[in-house]
């Protein structure tokens, strides 16, 4: 979980509580200010003496959340199944009729993303009974977005993963020219390149593609939709391998 979260969950049943006792359940009871004081002093008298009452109601709050969260994935997955696993821009990898689908979101100057790469890689030279689709998410700036419509141009010459797997090999920060030499470097014509990135239904699918990942409720890369589940952050290879296990142990 990340602080952030967590300081939220904090901020959210500390300020119940002092709702509770300073306005609501007191205040409920039609109670007199001297007898309201009483219920006050007891109710923060217990909390003083049991902390671990805030930490199990942060932990149910949590559990709750991640509960509804999993349910809103699972009903949008479901819904935008077609557009996860068989939009004809999209690329993939692997088994077309593979008996596992893998959708990953990401964006290219994303470390995790990096390493979520060099995992899904290893998977498909392991398992070739799997499929792997790639859902370009670029969201860290106006580099991503080149780096993600020359991704879908390079898909036109045939050299999709060839291009994926050499730009997150990049290092640093993205730019026009790195972008293009290593194009150049898999056996792209940047030329044609160029001339195809212009296509404005590259830039159409990336925002459908973006709405999406809002829709599925991902606010990050990578994330993983696999089967009816969805996995937000990095996975290791032998955690993608457990996955796909129970899937097809019917788990």
């Amino acid at each position: 979980m990340q602080c952030s979260n967590l300081l939220h969950l904090i901020l959210v049943v500390t300020f119940t509580v002092t709702t509770l006792v300073s306005n609501g359940f007191a205040q409920s009871l039609n109670l007199d200010s001297q007898s309201k004081k009483a219920v006050e002093t007891i109710i923060r008298d217990y909390l003083i003496s049991n902390p671990e009452v805030i930490e199990q109601a942060i932990q149910a709050l949590q559990a709750k959340r991640e509960a509804e969260d999993k349910d809103r994935a699972q009903a949008a997955i479901a819904s935008k199944n077609a557009a996860l696993v068989a939009h004809p821009m999209t690329p993939f990898s692997g088994n077309a009729a593979g008996d596992v689908t893998i959708v990953e979101f990401f964006d290219y100057q994303c470390g995790y993303c990096k390493s979520a790469m060099t995992a899904l890689i290893g998977l498909l030279r392991s398992d070739n009974n799997v499929r792997v689709v790639w859902k370009e998410l670029p969201i860290l700036g106006n580099a991503s977005r080149f780096a993600a419509r020359a991704a879908m141009a390079a898909k036109k010459q045939n050299k999709y993963l060839d291009y994926h797997i050499a730009i997150m090999g990049l290092r640093g920060r993205l730019t026009e020219q790195n972008v293009m030499s290593t194009a150049k470097s898999v056996g792209i014509n940047v030329k044609r390149l160029r001339r195809d990135m212009r296509d404005p239904k590259i830039e159409t699918y990336l925002d459908e593609t973006q709405q999406l990942a809002t829709t599925l409720g991902i606010r990050g890369t990578p994330a993983f939709v696999i089967g009816d589940t969805l996995f937000p952050g990095a996975l290791d290879e032998a955690t993608i391998k457990k996955i796909i296990g129970k899937i097809r142990a019917g788990q």
